[in-house]
């Protein structure tokens, strides 16, 4: 079973991103006093009384805007409708109900979808006489709240966990590997979701963008439990252009942000694009482990050189993220598709591999005897100690003298000394220089 999601609809400057961040409990979505600051989706995952679901905020909608930019929001608003199991309609409770917010309510009652009313914007405990406005919309008693004081949040959420769905997951798993298979349209990620499934679960078609948006499929494979997140192409197969292209890497970012293993899926045919290094570059960023998959390798005419040839290119294309794991494979005919769940699995183990505080300073003395840190105008960089302080991805913090000294040459020095001894193949390391006292 997939979570509940949960989205976040209203006109523009209403507070919907303000809302957003009060529920998720973190600044994610950028909010300004001015309408339009929300362009595309921005999810994240949320808690509520030990129900976990999928919050979606979107960007304001005018439905009868044909400014090209409101265009592109109300496509986005729609995507997400579309998906949402209840959707929460936020209108400006000082305002009182204005035709845009009629427009959005006869959108949201025809989507026959589970709709809640909230007015936003309340910071006082008196009620406003414009509240009651809000009843000619048809969608039930209007829930008052205030985003930006946490005024009523708590009864808001205590009406959204009531309308989820019974064969929804609201359960946390932490036993649950997350796996997105992420890559440009058209290069075979369903299609390997349907070969490691065996069934056709997924549409697959030679059409770019016959995926409709980020798919979860829950999977046992021996002892473990997977969530493969399938991401999608483009939304559609009309109307295909640049604009439409942006919003499906939206979805792939997303899909980034809630795994916890990235399956890059290469086209063999076509090697490494300007979007595969984007896509990569993000979950890099973000700290997630990453597997780069070449999918249809069946069909490259192979010479005596050709697997290290190809396999030169893609380091030499994406250098920075070097400790990735390459695997060569085809889901068409299911070539080394065992090979790629055992990658997941040592690459998982090292997602959540920690060292003792006694080996990581073994490792680190030892390399401070065999390579001097840096020295600027007579003074070295002295390193105290290091100590791993997290998992998923490993994070090391060094004390030092003189962090201004650390220069990022020495720092790639350490970590390669340390994936010397472990590996961490598949997993980015963090490092923090402290000074003593920091």
């Amino acid at each position: 079973m997939d979570r509940p999601i949960v989205c976040i609809v209203g006109r523009p400057n209403v507070g919907k991103s303000t809302l957003f961040n009060k529920i998720v409990g973190k600044r994610i979505a950028i909010t300004e006093d001015k309408p339009g600051v929300t362009r595309d989706r921005i999810y994240a995952e949320a808690e509520w009384l030990n129900k976990y679901f999928t919050l979606i905020d979107t960007g304001g909608l005018e439905p009868e805007n044909e400014d090209t930019i409101m265009s592109n929001i109300k496509k986005q608003a729609e995507i997400a409708i579309d998906t949402a199991d209840v959707i929460l309609f936020v209108v400006d409770g000082l305002d009182g109900l204005t035709s845009t917010d009629r427009e959005i309510g006869n959108i949201l009652r025809k989507s026959g979808k589970e709709v809640l009313l909230a007015c936003n914007k309340i910071d006082t405990p008196k009620t406003p006489n414009e509240i009651f406005e809000f009843y000619e919309l048809g969608l039930g008693d209007p829930i008052v709240i205030s985003g930006e004081q946490g005024l009523g949040i708590g009864d808001l959420l205590d009406e959204i966990v009531e309308h989820f769905p019974e064969n929804k997951d609201t359960e946390y798993d932490e036993d649950l590997i997350k796996v997105a298979l992420v890559g440009k349209p058209n290069v075979g990620k369903s299609s390997l979701i349907n070969n490691i499934l065996g069934e056709e679960r997924v549409i697959v078609t030679n059409i770019p963008g016959t995926t409709r948006d980020a798919i979860d499929t829950f999977f046992n494979y021996g002892d473990e439990r997977y969530v493969f997140i399938d991401t999608a192409g483009l939304r559609r197969k009309r109307n295909i252009s640049e604009k439409i292209e942006r919003y499906s890497v939206v979805r792939t970012l997303t899909a980034v942000d809630r795994s916890d293993i990235c399956i890059l899926v290469i086209d063999a045919t076509e090697g490494v694009t300007e979007q595969d290094t984007k896509i990569a570059g993000y979950a890099h960023d973000n700290g997630k482990a990453i597997i780069i998959a070449v999918n249809k390798w069946d069909l490259v005419e192979k010479g005596d050189k050709t697997y290290l040839q190809y396999e030169k290119e893609i380091r030499e294309t994406l250098g920075f993220i070097n400790y990735a794991p390459i695997v060569f494979i085809s889901a068409k005919t299911g070539q080394r598709i065992n090979k790629l769940f055992d990658l997941i699995n040592i690459v998982n183990n090292n997602y959540n591999l920690r060292i003792s505080t006694g080996v990581l300073n073994d490792i680190i003395n030892e390399a401070v005897l065999l390579n001097q840190p840096p020295s600027d105008k007579g003074v070295r960089l002295k390193i105290y100690y290091g100590t791993q302080v997290a998992v998923r991805p490993p994070k090391f913090v060094i004390f030092v003298k003189n962090k201004e000294l650390v220069h990022f040459s020495y720092q790639r020095y350490l970590e390669n000394q340390i994936r010397q001894h472990f590996g961490f193949a598949g997993v980015p390391l963090q490092f923090e220089f402290r000074e003593k006292g920091d």
